[in-house]
């Protein structure tokens, strides 16, 4: 029976189904005791079918078969209005499925993303992107380069044999420039990714930090890279969210014809913001189907009052008040990029990811503007006579691309050593306030960049320190017990040689903070400089100022007295003007020299010392003709 304000066609049945009907499709109904069961099944043509009571199926089933009559198959033909009732189902479900995962991002969630899992399908299927994946195979003796899209590199990992690697094969690179939710599940079962890892993959928060987390099957690295960009171009990829959670639109399924579209790639990209820990990918995901107006306002009374009841949920009024303060937040971060934008240090910070796992395999994620990044190891790996391609080691090839990243940060401090020599260029030659506004700037840059850098010095020094000692504390108790039989050795992810070529890029690091922190401090003191020229220029000015009252102080209370209307006044009327002088210049000789005598006596000693400067010049120049 339709329920009341609902569509139903010609025969009364009901175009929307009831509330009560609808179930998940990941989260299947317990089944009750009860004699009669209704077990819903489902065709293979896609279209909804009526329930059997599992008593009717057993009754028929007791029936000899020579007395049951002869049954005819059906044909179930879908009518268009067959099609709207199972398409109408289906989003319902889905909207119920990802209002109940919406409040998964809030504090006290699970952490980590399992993608065998359909609620992390809902939740992150909405990061898409076109991405450039550059797998490359190489050992000693041989090497082959390949470039794939999304859907060719989903392909070939649902292939076992395809994606299966070759014998020859020492290391495997998987390249990936740009992060999509279809390549980063197809990778995480493939390789069986952590799924705390591939949550710090899709995450890109502000807090994010360089880290380093083993696990048993791989190792993962995080590290924040600092490049130099154009003035012309926006130094980050951020995109602020138009909806109240990045999880509230309902994802379609993934086609090749999505990535073409371009608010999967260019949604919002007007935004701007300065610092590192904003950056993300995507937006949620437009929704593939729209509800007329006529629909939404015919809504049932009991879907009204689950709206309502919603409405008051505390996981819902958390959301919102969360996705405000964020919108805030980017709001402010905006309007302070746009006021920082003259002067200061063009710097993209941007998350790179490294996967190393133990069959010499290395993944590496990163933003899709990072295509031409690796160039330089690409090249080293095509030739055969560098040490990355001689010695085969996936370790290596994990120091090299940290190696190119603090390379790039050298960049970076190079670019504010130049800024900062312009910078004190100005405040010798003339400081003013908007000297000191652009040091202030690019203090606050330094500072910023400081704190992200630091991280990445601990990362570097952890591998070559720790590395075995962390690999020890992620064995149980049993193998280690296996391992004192067979007197091994834990072994690393980092080789030996690696370790040596880490410790040169841990120098780099050492430089780039030491440099970084010289840096900060030349700021601090050309502002401090540039104020106290200020507050000395002020000085001369009131120095020049009381000078000139002192000379004329006398002269002003001669001018007063003899200035007074008396009828009889014997200065005056008895003395000629010559009398005035004849009192002012002997209270001027004694006035003066009183408040000046600590001026005089420095200019005394001044002239000594220039005196005997120069007396022992004289008699040299003396002797000499």
């Amino acid at each position: 029976m339709p329920r009341e304000n609902s569509f139903t066609d010609s025969v009364g049945r009901s175009l929307t189904p009831d509330l009560e009907d609808e179930f998940l499709p990941s989260f299947p109904r317990p089944r009750s005791a009860s004699p009669v069961h209704v077990e819903p099944s489902l065709p293979s043509n896609g279209s909804s079918q009526e329930p059997v009571p599992l008593s009717r199926q057993q009754a028929s089933s007791s029936i000899s078969p020579s007395l049951q009559p002869k049954r005819v198959p059906i044909l179930h033909f879908q009518t268009p209005k067959d099609r709207f009732r199972a398409c109408v189902r289906k989003v319902i479900s889905m909207h119920r499925t990802t209002t109940v995962f919406s409040g998964f991002g809030l504090a006290g969630a699970e952490p980590g993303i399992d993608p065998r899992k359909q609620s992390a399908y809902i939740n992150y299927a909405h990061i898409r992107e076109r991405c450039e994946i550059q797998i490359t195979d190489y050992s000693t003796v041989r090497s082959s380069f390949g470039k794939m899209d999304n859907e060719r590199f989903v392909q070939m990992f649902n292939d076992e044999r395809s994606s299966e690697r070759e014998p020859w094969v020492k290391v495997r690179w998987i390249n990936v420039c740009g992060i999509s939710w279809d390549v980063m599940s197809a990778l995480a079962l493939k390789y069986d990714l952590h799924p705390l890892a591939l949550e710090d993959v899709l995450h890109k928060r502000g807090h994010t930090r360089s880290k380093t987390d083993y696990y048993s099957q791989h190792l993962f690295i995080h590290v924040l890279s600092h490049t130099l960009t154009p003035s012309a171009s926006s130094p980050n990829s951020y995109t602020p969210e138009d909806e109240d959670s990045p999880r509230s639109s309902s994802p379609g399924p993934m086609t090749p014809g999505d990535y073409h579209k371009k608010e999967y790639l260019d949604n919002d990209a007007h935004a701007d913001a300065g610092d590192e820990d904003h950056t993300m990918y995507g937006g949620s995901a437009p929704a593939t189907w729209r509800l007329g107006s006529t629909i939404r306002s015919r809504r049932s009374a009991k879907s009204d009052m689950e709206s309502a009841a919603r409405v008051d949920d505390p996981l819902t009024s958390a959301t919102r008040q969360e996705s405000a303060s964020r919108k805030r937040r980017e709001k402010a971060q905006m309007t302070l990029t746009d006021l920082k934008k003259a002067g200061r240090v063009n710097v993209c910070v941007q998350p790179i990811s490294i996967f190393l796992l133990r069959d010499g395999t290395v993944i590496s994620v990163m933003p899709s503007n990072f295509v031409d990044f690796t160039g330089p190891i690409m090249a080293r790996v095509r030739q055969t006579d560098t040490g990355l391609r001689a010695s085969a080691d996936p370790s290596l090839l994990v120091q090299s691309l940290l190696d190119l990243i603090v390379d790039s940060a050298l960049e970076v401090v190079d670019a504010f050593h130049e800024k900062l020599l312009q910078l004190e260029y100005d405040v010798l030659i003339k400081p003013d306030m908007k000297v000191v506004s652009r040091l202030h700037i690019l203090s606050g840059d330094l500072v910023l960049h400081r704190r992200t850098l630091g991280p990445l010095k601990t990362v570097i020094y952890g591998l070559r320190r720790y590395d075995e000692d962390r690999c020890a504390a992620l064995l149980s108790s049993d193998e280690k017990e296996v391992q004192e039989r067979r007197r091994e050795k834990v072994k690393g992810f980092m080789t030996h040689k690696s370790k040596i070529y880490l410790a040169d890029v841990h120098d780099h690091m050492e430089y780039i903070l030491t440099s970084m922190d010289m840096f900060a401090g030349i700021t601090e003191n050309l502002i401090n400089y540039t104020f106290n020229m200020k507050s000395y220029e002020m000085n001369v000015v009131m120095r020049r100022l009381t000078l000139a009252t002192i000379i004329f102080l006398p002269l002003t209370l001669l001018t007063g007295y003899f200035g007074m209307n008396f009828t009889i006044m014997w200065s005056i009327t008895d003395h000629s003007d010559a009398l005035f002088w004849k009192i002012a210049i002997p209270v001027m000789a004694f006035v003066i020299p009183l408040f000046m005598w600590s001026d005089m006596k420095g200019a005394v000693h001044y002239a000594e010392k220039r005196w005997l400067t120069k007396r022992p010049m004289m008699t040299v120049k003396g002797k000499l003709a």
